[in-house]
């Protein structure tokens, strides 16, 4: 069979390599388009890799082409099979991810077109005496008649046109629906608004990022209230001027509405969002405008890094810190590092902004291999409030707040200001238990305590979900003397209510969780009326609040006496961007609570001088051979049973690897049980990448064959995040 008789299919299984199909057809598909295929007892749809002669003699056919131009880009695809490799992954499934929904199902390439209501030649010579018995109809007409364009939908709902005049308008011939194009045109001038004044380190690094050429990475190292984006505004609008495009990658959904914002006020281009708040339908729309050039500004979170562009000019990783940039499942990739893959391929600048940077990025930075662009000074004439610590441990039994607290609290709001109250954990209290004997509510699934979410009337696991009704008696010795332990932010928020006389707002996924529900709570806030806010690392970073000058942190100790060793360097960043919440525009205060307030980490971060601190990180790091000085690759396994995923590990672990490389393990994960499986791991370790891959080559070959390998679910995390 002929090599353009033969196409190489990388389909969405998680099996290693592409799959070989016969093409019954004149036309050849070219790479990066779409075809559908059988696959055992199903029909997948998958993307030709290439054109090759088969080692088989009898193939299975292509059953439909559905596409005659590359649906994926060939820079795009490029960049997945560099992640594919890098990162142990099956390819199809790489491109299957990168791929629009409705693309991964075989629909069109299309955009929508908005559908609208028009009169038709018949209907504009209809007159009054011919629907004087349908006055709705009537109605429906003349307004048609004034608008030559059309109409939508939405629109004649607004003027109280009733869809049945239209539908029998429609019946009669004198009215359509017709589809058109109502993507906006190329505005004469790209800004919409003036840019600010820029201090002189930000004129510094704009200047820098506008004098790039080619590929180079920045990391844009700018403490909290620097003005880190609107040096991002700045080093963009020429860029936009000319006709180009920026990605703009934030961590969290919640970020987006506010950057979008901020954008959109700048610039007069098409800006859009990629992110998993937007139905199906919208993302394809926003992702085929994107690769289109329609959309010059693409904002959107990790999984927007696969968005192709036509024009790319700039690509800005904002809080480039952030662990949720981090895929956990399924597809295991950073986009932090594909995006600097992706800027190395187009030849264009990165940005990596952050008022914390990761170690691994601070690393490069300071070896020159990343241009650090410092911003030391906030943008406004405020400087950085100082952290107080407070010694936790003299807070009342009951009350988490110590009093010094709560009376800054109540002083705040006296003055007509806003306080924040961080705590990193949601629900009344983080357990329930027995005064008299001890019993405590665990999940029945995870190696965990039941959290208490008094609002639902139930006890919760915040790992797999399940949950039960709060016990009224002990189910061990049956004592009523059931209490609750420590405190999460619904407790806090029913004792704030108490305490002072303005409004209390919660901000966390369960006060978040319908629709809107966060935006109506910022809008609030931004109003600047005294209030109190109570919240997760949901408020942590991003978020500008003007009337904010008092933050009040609670049980951060975790993170700095954590086993993981990023807990310290992830604490101390969430413990700053929390600080620099407050003061942005007038005096601010700051008050850590910590049961360890003479710990040392956490006296450098409470110092405000993180360079520092990362500095003794590093050091910590360089002698353990952790990342930056050295690379991580993790196996997990989870099984029914525990010695079925140690078996599976204990296998791995014999087989012979580059003498570079040291295994660890198999050893049971820190959470042995998790929603009902046994969790176990093994991690290699190496100073260089290149024998660590090697191994993980070698190791993924013998797993896929290994018999145990079939009883159990197993994984490879190339550079690892979490390791608990």
């Amino acid at each position: 069979m002929s090599p353009k008789n033969t196409l190489q299919i990388a389909l969405p299984v998680p099996l290693p390599g592409c799959f070989d199909y016969a093409l019954h057809g004149t036309v050849v598909p070219p790479r990066g388009s779409r075809v559908k295929v059988p696959f055992g007892r199903r029909t997948l749809i998958g993307l030709v890799h290439g054109h090759a002669p088969s080692d088989y003699p009898k193939l299975k056919a292509v059953q439909a082409v559905l596409d005659n131009e590359p649906v994926m880009p060939d820079e795009l695809y490029q960049l997945c099979e560099r992640a594919a490799r890098y990162y142990h992954h099956p390819l199809g499934e790489v491109l299957n991810y990168a791929l629009p929904t409705l693309l991964r199902q075989g629909n069109d390439a299309q955009a929508s077109l908005e559908k609208r209501w028009q009169i038709t030649d018949r209907g504009q010579h209809v007159n009054d005496d011919q629907v004087s018995r349908a006055p709705r109809q009537r109605d429906a007409l003349r307004i048609l008649r004034e608008h030559p364009q059309g109409l939508s939908s939405a629109m004649l709902a607004a003027l109280e046109v009733s869809p049945s005049a239209l539908s029998s308008l429609r019946d009669k011939g004198w009215a359509e629906q017709i589809q058109v194009d109502a993507r906006p045109g190329a505005a004469k001038d790209t800004l919409a608004q003036a840019p600010l004044a820029a201090n002189a380190e930000q004129r510094t690094a704009i200047q820098a990022i506008q004098d790039a050429d080619g590929f180079t990475p920045f990391l844009l190292d700018g403490i909290t209230g620097s003005g880190k984006t609107e040096v991002y505004l700045q080093a963009m609008a020429p860029l936009l001027a000319a006709g180009k495009q920026v990605m703009i990658l934030v961590p969290e959904i919640g970020l987006t509405p506010q950057t979008v914002q901020r954008f959109k006020q700048r610039f007069a281009v098409p800006v859009v969002t990629l992110h998993s708040g937007l139905t199906d339908r919208e993302r394809l729309d926003n992702w085929l405008a994107a690769r289109e050039g329609e959309a010059r500004i693409i904002i959107g979170t990790r999984s927007a890094i696969f968005t192709p562009m036509l024009n790319p000019a700039l690509i800005i990783v904002d809080e480039a810190h952030d662990s949720s940039l981090k895929q956990q499942d399924g597809f295991r990739y950073h986009a932090r590092d594909l995006a600097t893959w992706r800027a190395q391929q187009l030849g264009i600048p990165v940005i990596l902004g952050s008022a914390t940077p990761a170690l691994e990025t601070l690393h490069l930075a300071r070896e020159g291999r990343f241009q650090w662009l410092k911003l030391s000074q906030r943008a406004t004439d405020q400087s950085r409030p100082p952290i107080e610590i407070v010694d936790a441990r003299l807070a009342a039994p009951g009350n988490p707040l110590l009093p010094l607290s709560l009376q800054a609290l109540k002083q705040c709001v006296e003055a007509g200001n806003q306080g924040l109250v961080f705590i990193n954990r949601r629900g009344y209290a983080p357990m329930i238990l027995c005064h008299d004997c001890g019993w405590q509510a665990e999940c029945k699934r995870c190696d965990s305590f039941l959290t208490w979410h008094r609002s639902d009337r139930a006890l919760r696991c915040h790992h797999c979900g399940y949950q039960q009704r709060v016990p009224s008696r002990c189910p061990d010795c049956g004592s009523s003397a059931i209490k609750e332990a420590g405190s999460g932010t619904e407790k806090l928020t029913e004792l704030l209510e108490q305490s002072l006389p303005v409004p209390v707002i919660r901000i966390d996924r369960d006060a978040t969780r319908r629709k809107g529900a966060l935006d109506a709570h910022l809008a609030q806030i931004q109003k600047g009326d005294p209030a109190v806010m109570v919240g997760t690392q949901m408020l942590a970073k991003g978020h500008h609040f003007p009337k904010l000058t008092l933050v009040v942190i609670l049980d951060m100790d975790a993170g700095f006496l954590s086993a993981d060793f990023r807990g310290p360097e992830q604490a101390a960043q969430l413990l700053l961007q929390v600080a620099g919440r407050s003061g942005r525009e007038g005096q601010g205060r700051v008050i850590l609570q910590s049961r360890h307030p003479d710990h040392h980490l956490l006296q450098l971060a409470a110092s405000g001088d993180y360079p520092q601190l990362a500095t003794t990180l590093l050091e910590e790091r360089q002698m353990a051979g952790l990342p930056p000085h050295g690379h991580l690759a993790l196996f997990r396994c989870e099984a029914m049973a525990m010695g079925t995923a140690m078996n599976f590990l204990q296998q791995l672990s014999t087989i012979a690897v580059p003498p570079d490389v040291h295994i660890l393990g198999p050893i049971p994960a820190p959470m042995e049980k998790r929603a009902g499986r046994f969790r176990t791991q093994l991690l290699l370790q190496c100073a260089q990448r290149g024998p660590l891959h090697q191994a993980l080559n070698l190791l993924l070959e013998q797993a896929r064959k290994l018999p145990e390998g079939r009883q159990c679910r197993w994984h490879l995390d190339v550079d690892p995040i979490d390791m608990l």
